[in-house]
């Protein structure tokens, strides 16, 4: 085990950057009790102190099967790269967990990736497969959801009306866009090749190179990019099967159909990089969508204190594996 845990795992951008996710932090504290002392913070805690245990169990029960399909998503992208005999599934799985634990302090779930990136490549595969299976598993994670943010759509079509809500969606669908073209098209293959080759720094144009090099792997392997869709597909299912029963846990009588058409859109707020976890943006866009349904904004507090937290649940097995040392890279451990 490495001599310091925290610079085993945590890239050296992350450890240089504490005075920007200390305002973060503090913009997400500092919003979250802003909603919570508007809303009415005893309204929000009789919701909360009255949520029926069963039902949060099997919201828990939920999250750590999400957590398994995202860990196995990602393991079927970089096995793209690295065969079992190179590196194991355990290490593997090491490396993802302990990336969502350390990401929860980090900026939405770009820190989680930078750090699950750092940790592939520190053990064994190259800093360009790193990143690329890190890429690619968050262009499919993103797809997903604007696939079934869509669909939510059609069960809440006066959201159409919003422009924030259009704009997010027509942002989400743009990056997306921009993604597949990187590693579909040939002619923009062609066209980034020209651009990279015009770079002053040798070492930057090369590995600028070996990063396009590396994500275009994945433009024929239509089966795996498949599978790993579906299993995003699913994720995102899973997690609005999760408010629903943290709903049903707070005693919320709304229909399925209402949670399909507002988790997504929640989601896509999360991961706009403002807070740490969501935290705060949630609680604004949990309160502002299901007061549509009629929801009460102490309930609608409540549900979306649980749901963030509910992720952080998720990410307890992380922290588990980063204490007991499981921060070491793919190589240490398999060796």
């Amino acid at each position: 085990m490495p001599p310091s845990l925290i610079h085993a795992e945590v890239p050296t951008i992350a450890r240089s950057s504490w005075s920007s996710k200390t305002i973060r932090i503090a913009v997400a504290v500092a919003l979250t009790a802003v909603i919570v002392w508007r809303t009415d913070p005893s309204a929000v805690l009789a919701a909360t102190s009255n949520a029926r245990v069963s039902w949060l169990m099997a919201a828990v029960l939920l999250v750590l099967l999400d957590r398994s399909l995202m860990a196995y998503r990602w393991i079927v992208l970089v096995r793209v790269f690295e065969a079992a005999d190179r590196v194991s599934l355990s290490a593997l799985l090491r490396v993802f967990f302990v990336s969502t634990f350390v990401g929860t302090f980090l900026p939405t779930s770009v820190g989680a990736d930078a750090v699950r990136a750092y940790g592939l490549a520190r053990g064994h595969s190259t800093a360009a497969r790193s990143v690329a299976s890190v890429l690619m598993d968050r262009l499919l994670g993103v797809l997903s959801l604007l696939l079934v943010a869509l669909v939510g759509l059609a069960f809440a079509g006066d959201l159409l009306h919003e422009s924030a809500v259009l704009a997010g969606i027509a942002l989400t669908a743009i990056t997306c866009a921009a993604g597949a073209s990187a590693i579909y098209s040939e002619r923009v293959a062609a066209v980034a090749a020209r651009l990279l080759g015009v770079i002053p720094l040798a070492a930057v144009r090369r590995v600028a190179v070996n990063l396009t090099t590396a994500v275009r792997t994945y433009a024929p392997r239509h089966g795996t990019v498949a599978v790993v869709l579906a299993g995003s597909i699913a994720v995102q299912m899973i997690r609005i099967v999760q408010a629903y029963t943290l709903g049903l846990a707070l005693d919320l009588r709304l229909p399925f159909t209402t949670y399909v058409a507002f988790v997504p859109i929640v989601l896509l707020v999360m991961l706009l990089p403002i807070t740490v976890f969501g935290l705060g943006t949630s609680q604004l866009a949990f309160a502002a969508l299901f007061a549509r349904a009629g929801v009460p904004a102490g309930p609608a507090v409540a549900l979306s204190l649980l749901f963030v937290g509910l992720g952080v649940v998720g990410n307890l097995p992380g922290a588990f594996l980063y204490a007991t040392g499981g921060g070491r890279h793919p190589k240490e451990a398999a060796g």
